[in-house]
């Protein structure tokens, strides 16, 4: 009687473990998946930024200082997107933000270009990537909260750490990210 009892706490223990090991399982996929449509948006802003940059270059007296702003910052976006590095994808979108309105704030002194399909059209399309960056930052911090909770709690603490499982970093943007995107719809119309 007393095997059956032993090898009846040692299933429920089992079951339990496995049960423990599968939600981190799921945490940790639903970390990457927030993360993979992050990173999809990015490749998209990062397409499009080049374009922003030709069309602003055809004004001749458009600053070129601020163009270069922002191809280097944009570089430095892609690097960090690359290697999955976020940390330095916060502070380099940081950078990217900051050059891209004082881009559009540049813009203003333009009429010209303010006034070209293309650049209203392309000017557009950023501003809709940065709202969608926004939202799905959102969403990979949710992600990455319930996981980061959940590898810090007992019992789930114990089989995190037996089986490798972490704390992932939230990706956070300087506080002014609302102002960057309203100096972009400022443009729109």
């Amino acid at each position: 009687m007393t095997g059956w009892i032993a090898l009846g706490i040692l299933i429920f223990v089992l079951a339990y473990g496995v049960l423990l090991y599968n939600g981190l399982v799921n945490l940790k996929h639903g970390v990457a998946r927030a993360w993979a449509n992050i990173d999809v948006v990015l490749r998209q802003r990062h397409e499009e930024l080049p374009k922003l940059v030709e069309v602003c270059r055809q004004y001749q007296q458009f600053e070129q200082a601020t163009l270069e702003r922002v191809i280097s910052a944009r570089a430095g976006v892609a690097s960090a997107r690359e290697q999955h590095d976020i940390p330095a994808l916060s502070s380099a979108e940081n950078s990217l933000r900051a050059s891209l309105g004082q881009l559009f704030a540049v813009a203003e002194a333009y009429p010209e270009l303010r006034a070209s399909e293309h650049f209203r059209q392309l000017q557009g399309r950023i501003s809709g990537l940065e709202n969608s960056i926004a939202d799905r930052r959102e969403l990979y911090n949710e992600a990455v909260n319930l996981n980061n909770v959940r590898v810090e709690q007992l019992p789930d603490l114990l089989i995190a750490r037996l089986c490798g499982f972490g704390l992932q970093p939230l990706l956070e943007f300087a506080a002014t990210e609302k102002a960057d995107v309203n100096i972009a719809q400022l443009f729109k119309g």
